[in-house]
């Protein structure tokens, strides 16, 4: 229902109040972070985004009072999970290749 992209994607819809912009800055076109957001508004009881259609200045989209507290627990989560992970991450970190001998 949410992760990291989703949750980078509700940042960029927050940040730029359009749901073209974000994805965009994400690197994936209008109809992919459109199909993100119908998933993530259907996955919750409230939806996620609110959507803008046209006008004088232009359709945008910001996140719903549940969108922002959907996307505040959840990088709340990220932040517990690291810090309690920061050993099993270090010890992963230390099994990676060295990127540099690979020039």
């Amino acid at each position: 229902m949410l992760g990291p992209g989703k949750a980078d994607l509700l940042d960029g819809i927050r940040d730029a109040g359009s749901i073209a912009a974000a994805g965009r800055a994400m690197g994936m076109s209008y109809k992919r972070a459109w199909s993100l957001v119908e998933e993530m508004n259907a996955a919750f009881r409230a939806p996620l985004v609110a959507r803008t259609r046209g006008g004088p200045r232009g359709g945008g989209a910001r996140l719903t009072e549940t969108g922002e507290a959907v996307l505040a627990h959840y990088r709340a989560l990220e932040r517990l999970a690291a810090e309690a992970g920061a050993a099993e991450i270090a010890a992963l970190q230390g099994l990676l290749a060295d990127m540099s001998d690979e020039r």
